[in-house]
């Protein structure tokens, strides 16, 4: 694997400046030659300072259509069974989502029971569901053996629809919630499995833990993850595990964001009171969001 430093951020930031320097245009207003060294990837990343984000205008046709993103369902009793089955009838009511992705903590404790439910009922969903692993869908012991029962080939994999590519990785280290390290393996699947991409079409990445820069609970060496998309037309980074609304963009840049949990029986971090999912929609090459509240029973 390549390594991954300070050196890189350099690197990047003389790269990001010829390119600015090409085309005759300057570093953003207030940002000097010497602070754009200073920054990290995922500062980068947010201010649309990409170098796939600068070529997203000349990216391959993508289709457009809507898609549903789901977080922190946290499952784990009967009750959250009937929770989420109202979830899911509201869901059914976009009928123009095409998929559904949902980002880790599908249950509380990753036991078999909630797990089963939890696939049962969004089965009802009648749409391809994606899912990710959280550090809540793993039982004592570090044991994720029921997730990948329920859903095997699902910690590390990408698809593709309608020319947009969607890449979904395992950001937990076990059932720790706090300072985690993405483990080696994900940074081995990247290896392996990104140059099979094609860097200019353009790219959701949907993980657990929070990618962003300054958001809670955001792993340790997130960066490192970061730099393996730095020459993809990245325009999505969806994540959960931050019970909150928060989103970071920039100009041309990817859309990060976590969403407030979609449980019955956990609360938000914010200390809001809404639950609920994004409605997402893929149009012309980005992506745009609403918060869609589920409805009071």
């Amino acid at each position: 694997m390549v390594a991954l430093g300070e050196g890189f951020g350099a690197g990047l930031v003389l790269s990001l400046r010829a390119r600015y320097e090409s085309r005759m245009l300057r570093p953003p207003s207030g940002l000097s030659r010497r602070e754009m060294l200073r920054l990290s990837s995922g500062v980068f990343l947010s201010m649309g300072l990409w170098p796939g984000a600068l070529s997203a205008a000349d990216a391959p046709r993508s289709g457009n259509y809507s898609f549903i993103v789901t977080n922190d369902t946290h499952h784990m009793s009967d009750e959250c069974t009937a929770w989420l089955e109202r979830v899911v009838a509201q869901m059914r009511g976009h009928r123009e989502a095409r998929l559904c992705l949902a980002l880790g903590d599908l249950t509380d404790t990753g036991s078999r029971e909630s797990m089963t439910a939890f696939r049962k009922t969004f089965a009802k969903l009648g749409l391809p569901l994606h899912v990710q692993i959280g550090n809540h869908d793993y039982a004592a012991g570090n044991d994720r053996s029921q997730y990948e029962a329920a859903f095997p080939g699902r910690l590390n994999y990408e698809f593709r629809y309608r020319g947009w590519q969607y890449v979904s990785l395992d950001t937990t280290e076990g059932t720790k919630a706090d300072k985690v390290q993405i483990q080696p393996a994900t940074f081995a699947w990247l290896e392996e499995n990104l140059r099979r991409l094609n860097p200019r079409r353009p790219t959701i990445l949907f993980t657990h833990l929070p990618m962003a820069e300054g958001v809670q609970y955001r792993p340790l060496n997130a960066d490192a993850l970061l730099d393996q998309f730095r020459d993809f037309n990245l325009r999505a980074v969806f994540s959960g595990h931050y019970h909150s609304l928060t989103q970071r963009s920039g100009r041309n840049g990817a859309v990060m964001t976590t969403n407030r949990c979609c449980a019955l029986k956990r609360g938000n971090h914010d200390g809001s009171k809404e639950k609920g999912y994004f409605l997402c929609v893929a149009r012309n090459g980005d992506v745009t969001f609403e918060f869609i509240e589920v409805n009071p029973a």
